[in-house]
């Protein structure tokens, strides 16, 4: 009898993880979960919160933030930062400037908002830097420029990085024009830049870099390839120390026969499960090699890794199936 209720409390237990597998399954939600393109993902308590490059139709450059405690219904808020608030950038008589690619870090109990201005005529690209109180801002501009571009370094697409081995905070930029990434060390405030590291260009690279920690390596990711077209991709990187060397290992994310150019992209660690995700943007419903016009997708998808603790090639799920050749 005894063997009977083990072997019956062994089932109970094996059927309610394989249940339990199901449901967390079960919450990645239906692709995209989004329009908008550059998301830059964090998780504040139990929701997650995106930063995209997104626009509500009104006249003007404005970031807002989408939080979700299920990834599959979104609130917005904001505009958490309005580039007509920034003064700085109306001081090269421009008509007009575009705002784009922000990257978010919670630190010394505020948070910090990193944004891409261009064009890059007549002043190079810049990158700058906004302070608030919450995920939601409302973000006020630091009153100058974080870092600008020049002598074949586009200032763009910054992702800030809290290395683990010395509790500094690293700016990662660059990239497109110039298809150069840098690094620099930032000053205790969040708002000035301490000293440049020297950094190798990984191999592959065109622009939006991510780092992340995990298993005792640093995981560089970053996009390949023309925006607008199939080439767009993710590739990847590991390496000892937030400054490289980097080891390359492959393509994390490529174009299939129904989602296209997949890239500028953001991991995370789900906060109702701890599974690593990725969220990034990809074109659907398109057709052929490119270029592609409408709007991008933000999309989520599940990330696995090997048993040596390296990232796996993601498999991107959902979207809308591509139309009938003409």
């Amino acid at each position: 009898m005894l063997r009977v209720r083990r072997a019956a409390a062994r089932i109970l237990v094996l059927t309610l993880a394989a249940t339990l597998r199901m449901s967390s399954a079960a919450q990645v939600p239906s692709n995209p979960v989004l329009a908008g393109a550059d998301p830059h993902a964090v998780v504040a308590g139990d929701a997650v919160w995106l930063y995209p490059t997104w626009n509500d139709g009104t006249p003007g450059e404005r970031f807002f933030a989408f939080s979700s405690t299920n990834l599959t219904d979104w609130k917005r808020h904001g505009p958490v930062l309005d580039l007509r608030d920034v003064a700085w950038t109306g001081d090269d008589g421009a008509p007009r400037h575009h705002a784009w690619a922000p990257s978010v870090i919670a630190r010394n109990g505020r948070w910090y908002f990193y944004f891409s201005v261009g064009p890059q005529r007549p002043t190079p690209s810049r990158i700058g830097v906004a302070v608030g109180d919450a995920p939601q801002g409302p973000f006020r501009d630091s009153g100058r420029p974080l870092l600008t571009g020049g002598d074949g370094f586009e200032a763009i697409d910054p992702m800030v990085f809290a290395d683990p081995a010395t509790n500094r905070c690293l700016l990662y930029a660059g990239g497109s024009a110039g298809a150069r990434l840098r690094v620099f060390e930032l000053e205790s405030d969040m708002i000035r830049i301490a000293r440049e590291l020297p950094v190798a260009n990984p191999p592959q690279f065109t622009e939006a870099p991510f780092m992340h920690y995990h298993a005792g390596r640093y995981h560089l990711t970053y996009s390949h390839g023309g925006w607008r077209d199939s080439s767009y991709s993710v590739h990847y990187a590991t390496a000892p120390s937030a400054a490289g060397p980097w080891e390359y290992r492959g393509v994390l994310l490529a174009s299939d026969g129904v989602r296209k150019g997949p890239g500028h992209h953001s991991f995370l660690r789900d906060p109702r499960n701890g599974e690593w995700l990725v969220v990034y943007h990809r074109w659907d419903g398109q057709t052929g090699d490119g270029p592609y016009r409408g709007s991008r997708q933000i999309c989520v998808d599940r990330v696995t890794h090997d048993a040596d603790g390296l990232l796996r090639p993601i498999t991107m799920t959902g979207g809308t199936p591509s139309p009938p050749p003409e």
